[in-house]
């Protein structure tokens, strides 16, 4: 019997210079995105962000808090992923590196129009959470 289990990965929410760094993706689905990837077997989802961070963007983050638990199976069109999205801090200039093209800081107003994956969403949360304290909430219908 095969298991076809969701992956578990993590995605960043970088703030730096005041704004969220996003990098552009070398491999499909191009577009921007948040800082993440694949947890590895046997790794915390935690040191799997910080190493997503550091291999994608060249930047030290420190973990500030959990945003939420995202896990709509269409959220990556390649397969059904669990994402454990992070707000986390980082000072520095951020470098391209690993399966990112290239990695910049937007600032809210001005981000880019080809936001893959459901990051945009939850780009959204996370400005609500900064601007009332809120978190999405796993009761919404």
């Amino acid at each position: 019997m095969e298991y076809r289990n969701p992956k578990p990965t993590v995605d960043l929410l970088v703030e730096l210079q005041g704004g969220l760094v996003l990098i552009q993706r070398k491999n499909p689905p191009h577009g921007w995105a948040l800082p993440g990837g694949f947890v590895d077997e046997w790794e915390k989802v935690e040191d799997a962000a910080r190493r997503e961070a550091k291999e994608e963007t060249g930047l030290d983050v420190r973990l500030e808090t959990l945003l939420y638990v995202y896990s709509d199976p269409k959220r990556d069109p390649r397969h059904h992923t669990i994402t454990v999205a992070f707000i986390a801090q980082a000072t520095g200039e951020p470098i391209a590196g690993d399966d990112a093209k290239a990695a910049e800081v937007f600032q809210l107003t001005d981000l880019p129009g080809d936001i893959v994956f459901d990051h945009r969403d939850i780009i959204e949360d996370y400005r609500r959470f900064r601007r009332t304290g809120e978190r999405p909430s796993p009761c919404k219908n």
